[in-house]
């Protein structure tokens, strides 16, 4: 079974930095498309930063040069990281971890004030 559990959210001003957390398991994360999607209130959920299997990276128009996903191992679990930089409030939002479009985190908030 598939689970995943996000941290590493919370309140931080313009111009700083957060680094997110996926805790995954029930999968080896190198065999699978993983990804960072978020949520603000009133809008749609939206693709942020992903990995395929072959290990290539994208990231949404507004977020390149700011944010990087990555992937590693700690203590036998698979983790997704997403590294924000350089943060705005427009990047405000609940952050989800995603597995292959199937599988999701219960989010994490992020809240960037001015």
């Amino acid at each position: 079974e598939v689970q995943l559990v996000e941290s590493g959210g919370g309140l931080v001003q313009a111009g700083g930095s957060l680094r997110l957390s996926c805790a995954a398991s029930g999968f080896t994360v190198e065999h699978y498309a993983i990804g960072w999607f978020r949520q603000a209130p009133g809008k749609e959920r939206e693709g942020v930063s992903c990995k395929d299997i072959d290990g290539r990276t994208y990231n949404a128009e507004s977020v390149k040069g700011r944010f990087t996903i990555s992937t590693g191992h700690v203590q036998n679990t698979n983790m997704v990281y997403l590294q924000m930089n350089s943060l705005k409030p427009e990047d405000t939002a609940v952050y989800y971890c995603n597995v292959d479009g199937i599988y999701w985190g219960q989010g994490t908030q992020v809240t960037v004030s001015s």
